[in-house]
């Protein structure tokens, strides 16, 4: 049994499945049908979606898998549109040489939120995340919006009902751990309250905590010299 009980997941030759190379290597049919699983359920009902053949009410596909077969690694996309720049959802996952499974990047937009370039330059070029360059102006309105590092868009609130989703779906190969590699601070603190631990990097993260209390070096560098040094922005 598994450690959540849920049955081992089976291709349809009936033989178990234990990793996303062995599901990428079934008929298209067959791996599409089981990466539905990761689609957090509301999302059906909040974009229009018919859970049989995965369109809208325009009966326009919302949803793309990418999982090709020889790889251990797997997208899946879904938009309001085709066309859409920003996905609703996006999560991107794989196979790790240890016998675990990565959540490499998860997104769960609002559509109807305001959007903020942080993700590019003022001149419209890619920034990885604001490690090559930063869109400063874009990064104050997306804080002044309430938004955490990294975010472009207002979330729906969905991560949960998404992560025991994930729970179940790991469970089912036959896996007992996922790893994950926060992009920043607030993620690292989202993923403890989901059980997560620390490889590495506990120790600086114990140390930001302590920093940021009153009298702490971080503390102290909440001096409004910047937009992004204010004290509880």
């Amino acid at each position: 049994m598994s450690r959540l009980g849920t049955p081992h997941l089976l291709g349809p030759d009936g033989l178990p499945l234990f990793s996303l190379r062995d599901i990428n290597r079934l008929p298209v049919s067959a791996k599409e049908g089981i990466y539905r699983a990761l689609i957090p359920v509301p999302i059906y009902d909040r974009l229009g979606i018919d859970s049989g053949d995965l369109r809208g009410r325009d009966g326009r596909s919302k949803v793309k898998f990418i999982c090709p077969p020889g790889l251990g690694v797997t997208r899946v996309e879904v938009r309001m549109d085709p066309e859409d720049r920003d996905c609703v959802f996006f999560v991107e996952i794989a196979d790790t040489p240890y016998g675990q499974i990565e959540l490499s990047f998860c997104l769960i937009n609002d559509p109807a939120a305001p959007r903020f370039d942080i993700d590019v330059d003022p001149s419209g070029r890619e920034n990885s995340f604001g490690t090559l360059r930063r869109n400063v102006p874009e990064e104050v309105g997306a804080m002044n919006h309430g938004l955490s590092p990294n975010q472009v868009r207002a979330g729906l609130k969905m991560f949960s009902p998404f992560f025991a989703q994930f729970e179940r779906f790991v469970d089912a190969l036959g896996i007992d751990t996922i790893v994950a590699e926060p992009l920043s601070y607030n993620n690292a603190l989202r993923y403890e309250k989901y059980g997560f631990d620390y490889i590495t990097g506990k120790q600086l993260m114990l140390w930001i905590d302590r920093e940021f209390r009153p009298g702490g070096t971080l503390f102290r560098s909440l001096d409004g010299s910047t937009p992004f040094r204010r004290q509880g922005s």
